[in-house]
This record gives structure tokens, sequence and C-alpha cells, in this order.
């Protein structure tokens, strides 16, 4: 009987990301209160917040594997979550044009209830282009701001703000795949299977 997967998370990022690359899993949302303490690194952060997510789905599924997750977008050292409203949004936008952030993705895969664990991040740098204020409203106008990590979302219309990527994009839409695939194959011997998926 092959290995049941749970994706920790209701990001409807995440759960396309997953079903684009042909896993079979369930989604479980974890509901933990995240940590934001400005003392902690980035690292430290979305590896920790991811392993909370993890750990509370994997009580209920022990036998499962499960992958948490938690995305940061940092200009400069300072954390840039969800905006509360359009306007912090824009404001969020504002400060990051003309310049170069780092999105950060912590991962935790358990299995057997944290009896086998491994926990990622990846960082990949994302510059935005020199915009004027009527192109960030134009842009926010086609988006939903609210549920996204620094107010943007670079699969949707992100090229209209984004002058380049360096490094994963799956990883700024909001789970590093190429990384996930690698730990999922590697250590937990489970694959795609290349196909659309119904959860």
């Amino acid at each position: 009987m092959p290995t049941q997967v749970v994706l920790a998370s209701g990001s409807p990022r995440r759960l396309a990301l997953m079903r684009q690359a042909g896993y079979r899993f369930r989604v479980e949302v974890a509901d933990v209160e995240e940590t934001n303490d400005p003392a902690l690194s980035a690292r430290q952060l979305t590896e920790g917040n991811a392993i909370l997510k993890a750990e509370a789905i994997s009580k209920t599924f022990p036998d499962a594997v499960v992958i948490g997750a938690d995305t940061l977008v940092f200009l400069e050292s300072e954390p840039l979550g969800k905006p509360g409203s359009l306007d912090e949004a824009k404001s969020m936008l504002a400060r990051m044009v003309g310049k170069t952030h780092r999105v950060y993705t912590g991962v935790a895969i358990l299995r057997g209830n944290t009896a086998t664990q491994h926990v990622f991040h990846v960082i990949t740098e994302v510059t935005f282009k020199e915009l004027n204020e009527e192109q960030l409203t134009n842009y926010l106008q086609l988006i939903n701001p609210l549920d996204k990590a620094g107010g943007y979302a670079a699969q949707e219309h992100g090229e209209m703000i984004i002058a380049n990527i360096d490094g994963s994009y799956t990883n700024v839409v909001g789970l590093p795949m190429d990384e996930l695939a690698l730990y999922l194959s590697d250590k937990f011997d489970i694959r795609p299977e290349r196909q659309d998926i119904d959860c």
C-alpha cells in the first residue's frame, strides 16, 4: 500500500504546485499559531513554522508523510508578511520597487509523528522593476494581495512588477518543488504519478 502524503497547508498555490507535479496527496489545514519573533532569523522563522504545521497534522496522521511549509518575504532584514489591507499592500510594494528582496520558504517533512523528520529552507532573490504609483495600482487591481506574503504573486501578472528572479521560481510561489521532490524521493521513496489528481 503506498504511503499517504498530506500537505499541511490551505494555500491554493501550494496545492496547485503539488498537483502540477503529479503527486497524489490530501490537504489538511494546520490550525497553529505561527511564530513571528523578530529576534529569530529568516531560516529559524520559516523552518520553525513549517515544523509547527507538520507536527500538528502528523499527530492525526502518524503513518503519513506530512509536508509543512512557511514562506516569508524579507526586504533587507525586515520580514514582510501578508498585508492587512490594500493600502498596506501598496505600501509594501512601493518599498520594494527597484530593489532586490529575498523569499524564504522553510519546509518540514515528517513521518511517524516526528520519528522521521527532514527540514530545509530555500532562498530566492527577486528584483522588482522601477514602477510608478499608477503601475502599482494597476497591478493590485488584478490580484488579491491580502493572502500573499509581501502583497504580490509571481504567478499572477508577475511580469508587470518583477524584473528578475534568481533561484527557484516555485519557491517564490510558495513551495520549492525541485528540492521537495529530491527529499520525497531520496528519504521517503515518494515520486510523482505524473497525472492530475483530484484530492
